[in-house]
C-alpha cells in the first residue's frame, strides 16, 4: 500500500532537497577533477591524465547510484504516492531557478527516479522528457564563460600574447614570441589578406582551457563586423618540458574533428556547461550538442540530448528501420534508420559458433572503449536501456533477426517495441564495401588512401595500447572525410595482455606443407604474420598494404610498441595533419599587426 502525504508535505521537500543534493555533490566532483587538469598538464603526468578520464566515467553512475539508496533508506521511495512524485518535481523546479547546471540537474533527476518508478511513469508529469529551465543567457558567477580581447597598441601579435598568459601555465614557454609569430602569420595567410577592423572587433575566448591526452587547447573566435573566424590553438610540451603553441587551426570542420568521437573526452573546468555549448555551437554549427555536451564529458547529457533530437526526427520521418548494409556480425545484430546517421547495435543471444565469449564479456570491452585513448580510430558508442521504438516502422528482416537472435533483448508493448539493452553509434561506410566501390570506379588514389588508413589505425590503436582482434576490414568503417576507424569491440585488448609470437620454422618440408600448426598454441599467443593470410588476398591490396605498413606483419613491430607501453611511454596523436603543426613551417616576413 502506498504511502499518501499532503501535497505541501515535508516528504516531497526533503526528497527534492535529496535529489539536487546529490547532483550538486557529482558536479563538485566533476568540476574537481577537471579543474585539476591543469595541474596534470603543467606536470607532464600523461599518465594520471588516462587515470582520470578513466575514474571520471564512473562519476555519474556513482552519484545515481547513492542517492537512490538514499531515497529508499530515507523515504522508503518505492512506495511514495504519485501526487507526492509530481509535486517532488515542481519543488525540484523551484530549486533549478538560480542553478548553473540545470539542464544537467533534470537529467539527473531523470536518472535517480527511473531507477525506481515504474516505465508507465516516464512521461513528462513526472520525468523531465522536455527540459523546464531555460539555459540560454546563463552566466557564470566566478570566471566568465568567454573572455574578451581587444587589438589595441600592441596589435593582433599583442592580443594573442596575452590571451596565452591569461591561462597562467605554471610552466615557462620555450619561446613565446617566436610561437605568436607562427599564429600571426598563420593567420595571414589563411585570410590571404587581413581584413578592416570593425568597431566592434573582439577575440573571445573560453575561460577554460580544453586538455586531452597531452595537449591543452584554447579555443575561441574572432568577431569582426558581420564575420565570425573560428580558431583553435593547441598547447604542447617539449622535450625539455617547455610548453609551446603547436598550430592554429582556422577551419570549422577542422575544429569539429577536434570533437570527434572517435577521441578521447576532453576535460574543461565549467560553471556553466550550457554557456561553453552554446558558444561551440557558433564555431560548429553543424555539430550536434549531444555530440559537444558527450565530448566535455557530461556523456548522460549528451545520451538525454540526442533522444530527444532521435524522438524529433521520428515525428518528422517516414522510413523504416532496416538491417544495417555490410557483413552480418556474429555478436552484435545492427539495424539503423536510412534517414538518421546512426547505427543501432543489440548484443545477440546466440553468438556465432567461433565466439568464445559471453555478453557481460562483450559489455566490459564497450566500456573500455570509453575509458581508453581512442586516438581518433575507434567510434564511441552511447548506450541505453528500455528504450521504446515505434513498431511499426521496423521492416520484416529486423524483427525476424530479432525474434531469431535475440529474443531476450526486446519486448512489445502495444504499438512499441521496447529494446532492453543497446548501444548507438555514427554510422560509417564498412571499408569492406568502400574498398569494393574504390576497385570498381578503377580509384586507385582512393583504394591506396583507404589501404594506408586502414593500417594507420591499426598502428595507432597498437600505440594506444590497443589490440584490435579482429582485424578483417568489415570491422572498420570510413568517416565522411575519409578516416578509418574500428567498431567492432568483442575482441580487443590491452596491447599488454597479448603475447605476440613469431611462427617458428617447420621442422621438415612436409611438415609445412601439411596444413596443419607444428606449434603450441597457447590463449593470449598471436602471429603477426598470419595477418597476411587472411587480409591481403587481393594483389592490389596485398602490393598497396607492403607499401606502407609492412611492419604490421611482423612481431618486432608489436613488440616495440609494447616495451614503450611498459616503460610508461605515451604516444603523441596530432588530431590534425602534420604539416599544419608549426615545426614544419616557417613564419613569413615579419609584419605589423
Amino acid at each position: 500500500m502506498k504511502i499518501s502525504v499532503g501535497l505541501y508535505g515535508t516528504n516531497a521537500h526533503q526528497i527534492a532537497l535529496a535529489l539536487i543534493q546529490g547532483f550538486n555533490r557529482h558536479y563538485s566532483l566533476f568540476r574537481q577533477t577537471c579543474y585539476e587538469a591543469k595541474t596534470r598538464f603543467e606536470q607532464g603526468d600523461w599518465l594520471g591524465v588516462h587515470r582520470a578520464v578513466k575514474e571520471r566515467i564512473r562519476f555519474y553512475d556513482d552519484r545515481v547510484d547513492e542517492c537512490v539508496d538514499r531515497l529508499r533508506s530515507e523515504f522508503d521511495a518505492r512506495n511514495i504516492d504519485d501526487s507526492v512524485w509530481q509535486q517532488v518535481k515542481l519543488l525540484y523546479i523551484g530549486l533549478l531557478l538560480n542553478h548553473k547546471q540545470p539542464e544537467l540537474a533534470e537529467t539527473f533527476f531523470n536518472s535517480v527516479t527511473t531507477k525506481i518508478l515504474d516505465r508507465t511513469y516516464f512521461h513528462n508529469d513526472f520525468l523531465f522528457v522536455r527540459p523546464t529551465i531555460s539555459t540560454e543567457n546563463l552566466e557564470a558567477d566566478s570566471d566568465p564563460i568567454y573572455r574578451s580581447y581587444y587589438a589595441k597598441a600592441s596589435g593582433l601579435r599583442g592580443a594573442i600574447r596575452e590571451i596565452v598568459g591569461d591561462f597562467g601555465w605554471q610552466r615557462p614557454f620555450a619561446n613565446l614570441e617566436r610561437d605568436v609569430d607562427y599564429v600571426y602569420h598563420s593567420i595571414r595567410r589563411y585570410l590571404k589578406e587581413m581584413p578592416r577592423r570593425e568597431v566592434n572587433f573582439q577575440i573571445q575566448v573560453l575561460g577554460s582551457a580544453f586538455y586531452r591526452n597531452k595537449a591543452a587547447y584554447i579555443i575561441g573566435k574572432a568577431v569582426n563586423g558581420a564575420l565570425e573566424y573560428p580558431f583553435a590553438i593547441p598547447v604542447l610540451h617539449d622535450a625539455e618540458g617547455r610548453l609551446y603553441l603547436d598550430t592554429v587551426l582556422l577551419d570549422a570542420w577542422r575544429i569539429g574533428l577536434l570533437f570527434s568521437l572517435s577521441r578521447a573526452y576532453f576535460m574543461v573546468d565549467m560553471e556553466v556547461p550550457s554557456g561553453y555549448v552554446q558558444f561551440l555551437r557558433s564555431i560548429m554549427p553543424n555539430k550536434p550538442r549531444s555530440e559537444i555536451y558527450v565530448m566535455l564529458g557530461l556523456g548522460k547529457q549528451g545520451k538525454t540530448m540526442f533522444f530527444r533530437d532521435f524522438i524529433y526526427h521520428l515525428h518528422h520521418s517516414e522510413d523504416e528501420f532496416i538491417m544495417a548494409p555490410g557483413i552480418r556480425g556474429l555478436v552484435m545484430l545492427v539495424f539503423t534508420l536510412p534517414s538518421f546517421p546512426y547505427v543501432f547495435k543489440i548484443i545477440k543471444d546466440i553468438f556465432g559458433s567461433s565466439k568464445e565469449m559471453d555478453q557481460a564479456t562483450v559489455k566490459k570491452k564497450f566500456l573500455m572503449v570509453k575509458q581508453v585513448d581512442r586516438v581518433g580510430r575507434m567510434a564511441d558508442t552511447l548506450e541505453f536501456s528500455n528504450v521504446m521504438f515505434p513498431l511499426k516502422r521496423f521492416d520484416d528482416e529486423v524483427m525476424d533477426e530479432l525474434r531469431r537472435l535475440a529474443p531476450s533483448k526486446y519486448e512489445i508493448d502495444g504499438e512499441q517495441l521496447i529494446i532492453k539493452h543497446l548501444y548507438i553509434e555514427r554510422r560509417m561506410e564498412p571499408l569492406n564495401i568502400h574498398l569494393e566501390r574504390m576497385d570498381k570506379s578503377n580509384n586507385l588514389a582512393g583504394l591506396e588512401h583507404a589501404i594506408k588508413e586502414y593500417g594507420s589505425t591499426i598502428r595507432e590503436l597498437a600505440q594506444a595500447n590497443i589490440f584490435p582482434g579482429d582485424m578483417l576490414w568489415k570491422n572498420f568503417g570510413v568517416t565522411r572525410y575519409g578516416r578509418v576507424v574500428f567498431y567492432d569491440y568483442d575482441e580487443i585488448d590491452y596491447m599488454t595482455d597479448i603475447n605476440f609470437r613469431k611462427i617458428p620454422p617447420a621442422p621438415d618440408f612436409e611438415t609445412e606443407m601439411s596444413g596443419e600448426v607444428w606449434y603450441p598454441v597457447h590463449r593470449g599467443d598471436v602471429f603477426p604474420e598470419e595477418f597476411a593470410t587472411f587480409l591481403l588476398g587481393s594483389p592490389q591490396v596485398r602490393k598497396l598494404f607492403m607499401k606502407h605498413h609492412k611492419d604490421l606483419l611482423t612481431p618486432a613491430f608489436w613488440q616495440d610498441a609494447q616495451a614503450k607501453i611498459r616503460a610508461g611511454h605515451v604516444e603523441d596523436f596530432f588530431p590534425y595533419p602534420q604539416e599544419l603543426r608549426f615545426v614544419n613551417c616557417r613564419p613569413g616576413k615579419d609584419e605589423n599587426a
